[in-house]
């Protein structure tokens, strides 16, 4: 074991976990929910920066586990009427949103993966998890294919890095479709308050969605609170959010800044560049926590008719594999 890192098995309010320990840093993630990354936070600081469920919540959370930490939705938000067609296949999911009558965010979140490792090496701690679908699987009937989705959580100095991959391991294509419903505290700081907050996002255009929270395939004005997202930066609840927007990188990245004015730090949020949508959810502006979302396709692709790799929509083929990594760090406020 190294001086600075641990890992180790360790309950989170009575639920399995592994966590991570790194220097000011620790982490915690549930193998048995959905591999959820449901704790990242700065011991000495006291900063909190992911939304957990408290112990009184972990029923309610094991139940919906959607809001908190960094779920994996594969695949992520809705999908009309539980179905869409992708190379000459049709895939049916059960209607699980019942006021849209749409399915949303798949099965692995909530799903049990496997810890295949996790150590201590001299440069981090990290953690190696795996759900790997087959005919056996209760997966398997909706999303009849065999692949495993391999996720590793690694953390030092610099922070938590998630590297995710998609392995098809059957003989036809199959969808690709993935995104995380992660879900950050503002304020991360014991001290700050929400009016302490603003947060900037490599948003694009915001998609235009329908009644039933569908993409129509057309664009809408961004408001002024929007366009600062691009710039200057805006509260984290400058109104009810539940927006898609394109991603448009900057600088070679794709990320989310939320800043802290009162403790002049700002938590960046990576993505990486393969992560073409956001969707930006805050709870009804609830002051507590909002998530920056980022997607590989946009909602419901599969049954948008537009060009594939502007909505993201992925097809893996026989063997293939895909894989992104993104990263969650500090760094001084700007000036």
């Amino acid at each position: 074991m190294s001086k600075q890192g641990q890992a180790l098995e360790q309950a989170f309010h009575g639920e399995p976990a592994v966590w991570l320990k790194w220097g000011a840093y620790e982490a915690a993630v549930l193998p048995e929910v959905g591999a959820n990354l449901i704790a990242f936070r700065d011991i000495e600081k006291g900063y909190h920066f992911l939304h957990e469920p408290a112990e009184s919540e972990m029923a309610e959370f094991k139940a919906r586990p959607g809001t908190h930490g960094i779920p994996v939705l594969f695949p992520p938000n809705r999908y009309q009427d539980g179905t869409f067609t992708m190379n000459g296949k049709t895939y049916s999911f059960p209607i699980n949103e019942p006021s849209t009558g749409n399915h949303l965010h798949g099965f692995v979140h909530t799903a049990a993966w496997e810890v295949l490792d996790y150590g201590t090496l001299k440069t981090e701690s990290y953690v190696l998890l795996q759900i790997a679908v087959d005919e056996q699987h209760p997966i398997y009937a909706y999303l009849p294919h065999r692949f495993a989705i391999t996720l590793r959580y690694s953390l030092n100095d610099q922070g938590l890095f998630q590297h995710i991959s998609v392995h098809n391991r059957g003989n036809d294509a199959m969808p690709c479709l993935i995104g995380f419903h992660t879900a950050i505290n503002a304020p991360f700081a014991p001290q700050s308050a929400a009016s302490d907050y603003s947060f900037t996002l490599t948003a694009g255009k915001r998609w235009e969605l329908d009644e039933r929270m569908l993409p129509t395939g057309q664009f809408q004005p961004l408001s002024s609170n929007e366009e600062k997202l691009k710039t200057t930066g805006a509260s984290p609840y400058f109104e009810p959010l539940d927006n898609h927007y394109t991603v448009e990188a900057r600088n070679g990245r794709n990320q989310m800044e939320l800043t802290d004015a009162r403790e002049q730090v700002t938590l960046v949020y990576d993505a990486g560049t393969a992560y073409k949508q956001w969707m930006v959810w805050n709870s009804n502006a609830s002051g507590q926590f909002f998530c920056p979302e980022p997607q590989l396709n946009l909602v419901n692709a599969p049954n948008v008719d537009l060009p594939a790799d502007e909505i993201g929509l992925v097809s893996l083929e026989p063997n293939g594999i895909w894989e992104e990594t993104s990263r969650l760090y500090v760094k001084p406020a700007a000036k």
